[in-house]
């Protein structure tokens, strides 16, 4: 299927994509925790020269379980804690807001796929076992979606190709039918070597990465403008 003709399905990577990233949201984090201001100063994709640790990741001499995870621990350590879930650094961080940390151009676009007709899928590495598995009541968007391919109970991390097979087979159509978008390359090579159409969601400019999704999805922009 070309992009041309419109795909059939959207589908989405949780954490960086359908939500903000916790180096978005240190303002929050550090109230959340009761830290000073300024104390989280590691922020990713956003100045990677203030993260070697993150850099290490993205040349793949750690997995992005192992930064959360050294992360977790660090940040447990700053409010006196020893932690050693994620689940307990994303769930303190965040509060019981949830929908504070949802991007509103996701909940654009998401609302326009389904207005649409589209499919909507989740395929994440981490979902519940960042989040917690109590995280997809407490979101009420999460409920727009069909199909749900989460690792933490699969074990089958992307970008192994058995990973893009499950959404596309619970989905029920071919990989060229669909959108598939996450802001890690690696993943996004890996949706790419499935045969899917691929975004590779850019953090900095979530808005465009969005734009080219819903271009695939043989969208016109203003059709998601409707939804915001």
């Amino acid at each position: 299927m070309s992009a041309r003709s419109g795909a059939q399905a959207l589908v989405l990577d949780f954490g960086g994509v359908i939500s903000r990233m916790l180096f978005e949201t240190h303002p929050l984090t550090e109230q959340a925790l009761g830290l000073a201001p300024g104390t989280l100063t590691w922020k990713g994709p956003f100045e990677p020269a203030t993260d070697p640790l993150w850099q290490a990741m993205q040349a793949d001499k750690l997995s992005e379980r192992d930064y959360w995870m050294a992360r977790t621990r660090e940040v447990g350590r700053l409010v006196g804690e020893e932690w050693d879930a994620m689940e307990t650094f994303v769930q303190r961080a965040r509060g019981a807001d949830v929908d504070a940390v949802i991007r509103p151009e996701a909940i654009a676009t998401i609302r326009a796929a389904k207005a649409a007709g589209k499919h909507l899928a989740i395929l994440s590495n981490e979902l519940d076992l960042f989040y917690g598995a109590d995280f997809r009541r407490r979101l009420p968007l999460l409920q727009q979606f069909d199909v749900i391919v989460d690792a933490t109970y699969t074990g089958i991390l992307k970008p192994d190709p058995r990973a893009y097979a499950a959404v596309t087979k619970a989905l029920g159509l071919p990989a060229s039918a669909c959108v598939f978008v996450d802001d890690q390359k690696r993943n996004a090579d890996g949706g790419e070597r499935a045969g899917m159409q691929v975004v590779h969601f850019d953090v900095l400019q979530p808005q465009a990465s969005f734009d080219k999704a819903i271009r695939l999805l043989g969208l016109s922009a203003s059709a998601a403008a409707l939804h915001t």
